[in-house]
């Protein structure tokens, strides 16, 4: 069988670009896995680095010829194990794929999906532009999964997420074929809209090869606010007041565990006996900024806010963001990580955060939360020691509890970072049997065979009746 495999990727080398395929084992272990690390990951018979959309029509006709699983990949950046190799199948990589051009006049930068979110960013302010979707991995994760997941970010309770910016993409279906869809025009309803159906479909659907995005002016220079909470209760009933008549640029929470896991790292002078934190951001002029964080801080001290800061001094601002966004790496220092993402309406965020709390403590795991507050989406973050078997059974258990906490709540099991394989057996619960049906048709209609990123999001064969 080995012979055989390496006698037709040698006819698929042949069509791609001089060392485009790998096979060799050490070089493919970093590509088996996302940030996830999902511990069953597969062996894939090869590592493909696409060069172009041509290259990955080339793959793509390879794997319908032989019915070979593709795993599409970006930079790995992804949580869900949505990225995670299947044995004797190929993982895509879009790595090398990174050009990026702005035009100014329409506002639209044209993307390959290697390219980080971070360069696009800058290529957008050269031109005084900005690309808003801003997830805390902005610096190293790639356009492509983040329109893969839909990704958001900590801009997104009043910029909204990665689909409101993407205008168009190139898309290469399970069956070799490049289509276009959408593209640089702001209105376009001709048809039905299959550029929001990829979005977010996890390379399940087709692989993205190119996007065209929408940007906006650049941003102000935000006015800052941090308020310190006594109890996490406190701090939401906040945020739902704040939510009420007002939508600042930024409004994140970290509780206790994320405040001190961030201080352990920066020796910033975070407060350490807070059991919350706000993080609050206006970009409006300066003087409806400062009339907008006086108001948002009138209301943390109504809600018996320990203490409340602000500034307008933009590097000060900047070193409380980088305390938010550094909190999934200094947890990673405890102990290795499930990574949750479920979000609930904003009414409902109290009960989800304490509901976690209270699932902590009954299973006697410790479960961290950083949240995008100002939308209801929460990142429960299970911290637990992999050689401990027992303590790793009861983390599973209240992986489990978090997601059926959320849909008990009206919420989704994930808000930004794709169902991927982890959260794949709680799909079924949050969107009912007949919404799960049409889930399977669509991915039958595109991928027949199956063959794009199989077991992600939906389970590879569809429910029976």
């Amino acid at each position: 069988m080995a012979s055989e495999h390496m006698t037709t990727l040698k006819n698929l080398a042949a069509l791609l670009p001089e060392g485009a395929v790998i096979t060799d084992s050490d070089r493919m272990e970093a590509y088996r896995r996302d940030r996830a690390a999902d511990p069953h990951a597969g062996t894939p018979i090869a590592v493909v680095r696409a060069t172009s959309t041509a290259d990955v029509q080339a793959v793509v006709r390879f794997a319908a010829a032989t019915g070979t699983p593709v795993v599409p990949r970006g930079a790995g950046s992804g949580l869900s194990g949505g990225a995670t190799a299947i044995d004797g199948g190929i993982v895509l990589s879009l790595e090398r794929m990174r050009d990026i051009s702005v035009d100014p006049a329409t506002r639209i930068a044209t993307v390959q999906p290697g390219a980080f979110n971070a360069e696009v960013k800058a290529a957008a302010a050269e031109h005084g532009l900005w690309y808003p979707p801003d997830p805390s991995s902005f610096e190293f994760c790639s356009i492509g999964g983040n329109v893969a997941t839909n990704a958001g970010g900590l801009c997104c309770v009043k910029y909204g997420v990665t689909t409101d910016y993407v205008l168009g993409m190139t898309v290469v279906l399970a069956d070799g074929r490049a289509v276009t869809l959408g593209g640089p025009r702001i209105k376009d309803v001709a048809g039905l809209s299959l550029t929001k159906l990829f979005v977010g479909s996890e390379g399940t659907l087709g692989v993205i090869t190119e996007v065209q995005l929408r940007l906006v002016p650049a941003q102000r220079t935000p006015t800052t606010l941090v308020a310190l909470f006594p109890s996490l209760t406190n701090a939401t009933d906040a945020v739902l007041a704040i939510t009420r008549t007002m939508r600042p640029s930024m409004l994140e929470l970290m509780d206790r565990i994320c405040i001190n896991a961030a201080e352990d790292q920066l020796r910033m002078g975070l407060d350490r006996g807070a059991e919350a934190m706000l993080l609050v951001q206006s970009d409006e002029s300066p003087d409806q900024a400062a009339t907008e964080i006086a108001a948002i801080e009138q209301l943390c001290n109504q809600h018996e806010a320990s203490e409340c800061y602000s500034t307008d001094d933009a590097d000060e601002g900047a070193a409380f963001i980088v305390a938010r966004r550094i909190a999934i790496s200094s947890l990673e220092k405890q102990g290795a990580l499930l990574h949750e993402d479920v979000g609930v309406p904003i009414p409902r965020l109290s009960d989800l955060v304490t509901g976690i709390a209270e699932i902590g403590a009954r299973n006697d795991v410790t479960i961290a939360v950083i949240a995008h507050a100002g939308d209801g989406n929460t990142h429960p973050l299970v911290v637990l020691d992999p050689t401990d078997q027992a303590q790793h059974a009861r983390a599973h258990v209240a992986y489990g509890e978090v997601m059926d906490l959320a849909i008990s709540l009206s919420g989704t099991i994930t808000g930004e970072h794709g169902v991927g394989r982890l959260k794949q057996p709680w799909l079924g619960d949050y969107l009912g049997p007949d919404v799960l049906e049409l889930n399977h048709r669509i991915k039958q209609a595109l991928d027949p065979q199956g063959i794009l990123n199989p077991g992600v999001v939906l389970a590879a064969d569809p429910p029976t009746e």
